[in-house]
């Protein structure tokens, strides 16, 4: 656009040159060897003009003929060049597709076109054409030259530690990844590799600097950077829990201003203060992180600091609970703090409540805790625990689909930090689907038998003895109707009706169902002298 512009500014001034000495006539007189050329000045203009012309053109003429091989060898060599070029590229495409011999074939067109001493991505289509053809020891050399060489150091060393990875090298891989760091410490997989490896090895102090150095060299987000500064802190601090209570405590501190919902640095600075005797200050962080987080871990660790007694648990559960009225955790430490103290009409309240909010398999066997201390009927009992069996598990610490019973700062499965999660491992036990035989027995015990009616004695039976009376079972009471007498006479059976009636139970669960198993009721009286009993 520039070069348009100014070849329009040069046409312009020469046209108002040209147009200034027309309006302005002159003669011009030259003399040369005795001979005298007269001219208008217009004229000689022109013929000067004329002559500037013919003399670029000469000269562009003479520098063409003048460098003309230099140019043909250009041509021919940038030709070559972009047909190495694409043969490279299709080699490199041919590598990622997995297309072994057009990958190979590429790459011998392309070292016939292309120096590989000026183009270092024919050695990276060289050792991926021998990665995907199975020849993993060329591969390998392949990627030590490439590390040997700094143009190409961080390539090589990249492709060695993948390669270590690949055949469960861990010792090599490591290996690389740190010195991958001390040559390029920008290069975040390496950095997130010898983040990884130093806090498997307990090297927090060095996992740190790298962090912090990370943070100036990558640009890593702020958020991200808090967050796994904090976990490990957290790791350092549970490394020196027992040997050094107090810097462990700071550690955690630490962690919990980076990341204030980071339950384990919040138990570790609780653990820290217990073994200091400072109870006080170890419910109070309890409390300001179950604010934000409500988590199991928090509970038990609120509820069992200072080995108080039963009662005084109740309170701190009420406590616990006011900071989160709404959450599962809350009510359920209620429930167990009560059950606990024997105070079972608040804990099966509560524990009705915590149901409601979240079914999970510890409130079921919560309740079949309670029902078998307060009235020992082992009908309930079952039930809830087959209620505990369909329930979802309770959230745990998974990573990577394993199961721990703590927390740690890397997974123990890919050594990746910060992968561990509070959720459910696995679903309830017998899922949503009931069984078919459980279905059926539900659906008899809610189908309630009526009350027996007076049976008719046959004519052909004599009564030598006094008749067997007994009461009419109640209705809430499941009875077999074609009970068989003994073989011979059948006993008459007689309803009492000044006999006292049992009223049906209305004691039925919370959620309106009665239990999966009635469990054993009383035997009932036998009215008369001579009878025998039906159950």
């Amino acid at each position: 656009m520039i070069r348009i512009v100014v070849f329009l500014l040069l046409i312009l001034a020469l046209g108002f040159g040209f147009s200034w000495l027309a309006d302005r006539p002159g003669e011009l007189y030259i003399i040369w060897q005795g001979q005298r050329v007269s001219m208008t000045l217009m004229v000689a203009a022109v013929l000067v003009t004329m002559l500037v012309v013919a003399i670029m053109i000469g000269w562009w003429l003479v520098r063409t003929i003048w460098t003309s091989p230099q140019s043909m060898t250009r041509y021919f060599r940038a030709r070559k060049r972009d047909r190495g070029y694409q043969a490279l590229s299709t080699g490199l495409i041919a590598v990622g597709s997995g297309d072994a011999p057009l990958a190979r074939k590429m790459l011998d067109r392309t070292k016939g076109l292309i120096s590989s001493d000026s183009e270092p991505l024919i050695h990276l289509l060289e050792a991926q054409a021998s990665l995907i053809e199975g020849k993993t020891e060329d591969a390998r050399k392949k990627f030590e030259a490439m590390s040997e060489d700094p143009e190409t150091r961080e390539l090589g060393l990249r492709g060695l530690y993948l390669e270590a990875l690949r055949v469960g090298a861990h010792e090599a891989a490591r290996h690389y990844a740190e010195k991958a760091v001390e040559k390029g410490p920008h290069l975040p997989w390496a950095a997130e590799a010898t983040l990884e490896y130093r806090t498997q090895a307990g090297r927090y102090d060095e996992a740190i600097r790298l962090l912090e150095g990370q943070r100036v060299l990558s640009g890593m987000d702020r958020k991200v950077h808090d967050r796994r500064k904090a976990v490990l802190l957290t790791g350092r601090a549970l490394s020196k829990l027992d040997a050094d209570p107090r810097g462990a405590r700071d550690d955690a501190y630490a962690a919990l201003k980076l990341a204030p919902d980071l339950v384990p640095a919040a138990t570790t600075v609780a653990k820290a203060y217990l073994r200091e005797d400072n109870v006080k200050k170890a419910l109070a962080v309890i409390e300001q992180v179950f604010k934000l987080v409500p988590h199991m871990e928090l509970v038990t660790q609120y509820l069992a600091a200072g080995g108080v007694s039963a009662q005084e648990k109740v309170k701190r559960a009420v406590r616990l609970q006011s900071l989160q009225p709404a959450s599962y955790e809350g009510v359920y430490a209620v429930a167990s703090a009560s059950f606990d103290a024997r105070d079972f009409e608040t804990a099966r309240f509560k524990a009705e409540a915590a149901a409601k909010i979240s079914e999970r398999e510890s409130i079921y066997l919560l309740m079949a805790d309670i029902e078998d201390a307060e009235s020992g009927d082992q009908g309930r009992v079952r039930h809830w625990l087959a209620q505990a069996l369909r329930a979802p598990r309770d959230p745990e610490w998974v990573a990577d689909g394993q199961v721990s019973p703590h927390w740690l700062p890397i997974s123990p499965v890919t050594g990746r930090l910060d992968a561990f999660e509070w959720k459910q491992a696995f679903g309830p036990a017998l899922g949503a689907v009931e069984d078919q035989s459980g279905a059926h027995a539900d659906q008899a015990f809610r189908t309630l038998p009526a009350p027996a009616r007076e049976a008719e004695p046959e004519p052909a039976t004599p009564l030598d003895s006094e008749p067997v009376v007994e009461h009419a079972v109640a209705a809430s009471e499941p009875v077999d109707p074609v009970q068989a007498p003994a073989q011979g006479k059948p006993a008459l059976v007689v309803v009492d009706e000044a006999a006292p009636k049992e009223v049906a139970s209305t004691d039925l669960p919370f959620f309106g169902r009665p239990p999966d198993d009635p469990g054993v009721k009383p035997v009932r009286a036998v009215v008369g002298k001579q009878g025998f009993k039906l159950f």
